[in-house]
């Protein structure tokens, strides 16, 4: 699953001790291991590899730029929903041809940053923005790649926040709708109108709703094509889930065993796959280190408070999300075989693992089962590495974390702790005047 063990008692990334790695760069730090990241995405490529796909890593997964360098030298391109994470990417140095556009808001600056840097794709969410895009490229004399994002109306059977896929959303539009949005709008000059896209959700943790939104989308490519628009592209988007907990996920070779079949027809005919991945190649690639500030009782409840939060790792609070916490030097030698919620160790107690933040719902777990905890020790939140630090805020003015990259026994600072002073650098400074 990932390159995070215990050794001897005491918790390692590769080769990389833990303790050691949180005395030098301090905490909260986001941890990532190298080799897991590559591990991942090499089994997702393989796994799919008959159908010859562009994988684009989901830069809002985990945007660090060296994460990205990592994954684009591998020869992933990115799934992009900004002008942020474009210039992201560049700054990576991945080729813009590479990069998939989608996003419900783009701004006329983000389009045309987007066409001049030669994005390969847009991934236009409605008609409105398809007009947009048009008017900005023509502006321009170009003639940017579209494909229209459509809701193929499959429940993804996931948390409601992060279901995109059904008719209430806001991203794309019915599928029913594609053909008459290609009729009004394949004709347009300016952009090459040549694909449909389409995101049904994440994490999805079963098969089945990628295989009823692949069955949608291929008769709908039927039906464009009836209707005389050629359908070169068939961006099917991301949302593969990760073990959070163990054995939750399917693995990357299961879902492919299922649409592979589906797809390889229209492959062998010409048709082009691209597929968004994110958590599954970064959540497992990526832990927090937090430190225990304070253990303190509260009659029926045991609180561990450390200086991590919901301004560092949001998912638990917001989506009520389970990452499996655990000390890097469990007392007794309390090691967990796997990271269940219910661990079969004797001894445990039961506890809130809060943050400093001012809101009651500031937590990173509740009634959490745990060897006895002390001040000062080191707590592990696995599987952070996607939607943990893109995710994080300044919130209650709170400096971002570091983040470190260990590769083998090394490791190198990705991302510097930030100061105070970082906090307000970029505040304009008001010289208060007398009435």
């Amino acid at each position: 699953m990932d390159h995070f063990a215990y050794r001897n008692g005491r918790l390692h990334a590769e080769t990389v001790d833990l303790e050691a790695l949180a005395d030098e760069y301090g905490t909260p730090t986001y941890v990532y291991s190298a080799s897991t990241f590559l591990d991942h995405l090499d089994r997702f490529q393989e796994a799919f590899a008959p159908l010859e796909p562009t994988t684009c890593f989901a830069v809002k997964s985990c945007s660090n730029i060296s994460i990205l360098r990592l994954l684009g030298q591998r020869g992933a391109g990115m799934d992009i929903v900004s002008g942020g994470e474009l210039s992201r990417a560049i700054a990576a140095g991945i080729d813009p041809a590479l990069c998939v556009y989608a996003g419900v808001g783009k701004t006329d600056e983000e389009i045309a940053f987007a066409i001049e840097s030669g994005v390969g794709l847009f991934n236009c969410e409605s008609e409105p923005e398809f007009l947009n895009i048009a008017r900005i490229a023509e502006r321009m004399d170009a003639r940017p790649r579209v494909a229209l994002r459509v809701n193929p109306d499959v429940d993804p059977e996931t948390h409601k926040h992060t279901t995109t896929g059904v008719r209430s959303t806001k991203f794309g539009v019915d599928i029913e709708d594609a053909t008459r949005f290609f009729r009004r709008n394949a004709g347009t000059t300016s952009c090459e109108l040549c694909g449909l896209h389409a995101h049904i959700g994440s994490p999805v943790r079963k098969v089945e709703p990628y295989v009823r939104a692949v069955e949608r989308l291929l008769d709908c490519c039927d039906d464009l094509e009836a209707a005389g628009h050629r359908i070169t592209v068939l961006d099917l988007g991301g949302g593969f889930a990760a073990d959070y907990e163990t054995g939750e996920a399917p693995s990357a070779g299961e879902y492919a065993r299922a649409l592979v079949p589906l797809l390889k027809p229209r492959v062998e005919a010409g048709l082009r796959i691209i597929f968004e991945p994110g958590r599954s190649i970064a959540a497992n690639a990526g832990l927090l280190l937090t430190r225990v500030q304070y253990v303190k009782d509260a009659g029926d409840r045991r609180f561990a408070i450390v200086d991590a939060g919901m301004h560092t790792l949001l998912r638990p609070s917001h989506y009520d999300a389970f990452h499996f916490i655990w000390p890097c030097r469990p007392a007794e030698g309390a090691v967990p075989s796997d990271r269940s919620r219910d661990p079969d160790l004797p001894g445990l107690l039961s506890y809130d693992v809060v943050g400093p933040i001012c809101e009651t719902g500031d937590y990173l777990a509740l009634d959490r089962s745990l060897p006895p905890i002390e001040r000062g020790d080191l707590l592990a939140v696995f599987g952070s590495g996607a939607y943990g630090m893109s995710m994080a805020s300044h919130y209650n003015s709170m400096p971002l974390p570091a983040e470190v990259m260990v590769r083998g026994g090394s490791h190198l600072a990705i991302r510097s702790r930030e100061t105070p002073e970082d906090l307000f650098r970029n505040e304009l400074e008001v010289v208060a005047t007398a009435p």
